[in-house]
């Protein structure tokens, strides 16, 4: 995934300044900075412990939803397409998070981090306690606040923001890693697939970006891509003979716009596959990815998501394919 945004530095001409730069200014003026990450996260809901705690869980979940929404460095998914996912898992905003939910909950909603975390009365205290979930590694960092039972939930809720915010900027890299390089994503993917035969591949994906023309199939050549770099053979999806593949790969991959920052875009993808045995017609696979790309350019972060959720979505699927054909 495209995780960081460039930005150019215009360097004016030193005659300008009445000034000579040295040969090593010159250097550091041609080296583009490199932008903080925009972390994509979600939201979940906040137990409630103690009797002083009782209906504080949803107050301090809107109102840390409304803080944290105002800190350029996190995207936040929407409360009800977040709430929307959950149910349909079966899922709850509240309480605590299994490792294996947060992988679900980020592959549904494209968060590579989840909060969620407590409201706990102790005596005249009032303690508001988070935790940060990677979705990915299912790792945990936390931060709290305290204070009177009298204090201002506004105020506080505040401070728990910018400690979080605090928070990830020492720990996310632990948190969210960076993705490997393709390369070396390709290399593991090889690795599980081990020497057994690979199955002749036809895939097929739809995809629309809502709102504007739509793309080149970027889903589709990413999966296509990935059945090619380790070993299947591949049928071409418009001039080849979908008959002679021994599994048919077909979906749908959908963008849209989710918000935008000052001159940045955020762009959500979601592609969804299914792997049949053409003879059979048997589902060997389902499944569905969702991913999150912040750029400068729209068309850029969608073409970008739909690649980014194809490539997650073929690392998992392909090993179910040779294993198929070991059958």
């Amino acid at each position: 995934m495209k995780r960081f945004l460039w930005a150019t530095l215009v360097a004016i001409p030193a005659v300008l300044l009445g000034l000579t730069a040295s040969p090593a200014q010159d250097k550091d003026k041609e080296k583009p900075k490199e932008e903080a990450p925009v972390y994509p996260v979600a939201l979940l809901g906040f137990e409630e412990r103690g009797a002083g705690a009782k209906d504080l869980g949803p107050k301090v979940a809107d109102l840390l939803f409304a803080k944290l929404a105002a800190k350029p460095e996190l995207y936040l998914v929407d409360r009800t397409d977040l709430k929307k996912v959950l149910d349909e898992q079966s899922l709850s905003l509240a309480g605590a998070v299994k490792a294996d939910e947060a992988v679900k909950v980020g592959q549904l909603t494209g968060a590579k981090l989840l909060v969620t975390g407590s409201v706990v009365q102790v005596d005249k205290k009032i303690y508001l306690i988070v935790k940060v979930i990677g979705a990915e590694t299912g790792k945990v960092a936390g931060v709290s606040v305290e204070g009177a039972l009298t204090d201002e939930l506004g105020t506080l809720t505040g401070k728990l923001a910018d400690q979080i915010v605090e928070k990830l900027g020492k720990d996310a890299e632990k948190l969210s890693p960076k993705p490997a390089p393709i390369v070396d994503r390709l290399a593991e993917l090889n690795k599980k697939l081990g020497k057994g035969a690979r199955p002749i591949v036809y895939v097929s994906v739809t995809e629309r970006h809502v709102g504007t023309a739509t793309f080149d199939p970027a889903a589709q050549t990413e999966v296509g891509r990935f059945c090619k770099e380790t070993g299947f053979e591949l049928v071409d999806p418009e001039e080849g003979n979908k008959g002679k593949a021994d599994i048919l790969i077909t979906g749908e991959g959908i963008s849209e716009t989710a918000g935008r920052v000052g001159g940045l875009v955020s762009v959500r993808a979601r592609v969804e596959l299914k792997a049949v045995d053409r003879k059979t017609g048997k589902v060997i696979a389902t499944d569905r990815q969702t991913a999150l790309v912040v750029d400068l350019s729209e068309q850029i972060a969608g073409k970008q998501a739909l690649q980014d959720a194809a490539a997650m979505l073929a690392e998992r699927i392909l090993p179910k394919l040779v294993k198929a054909e070991k059958k």
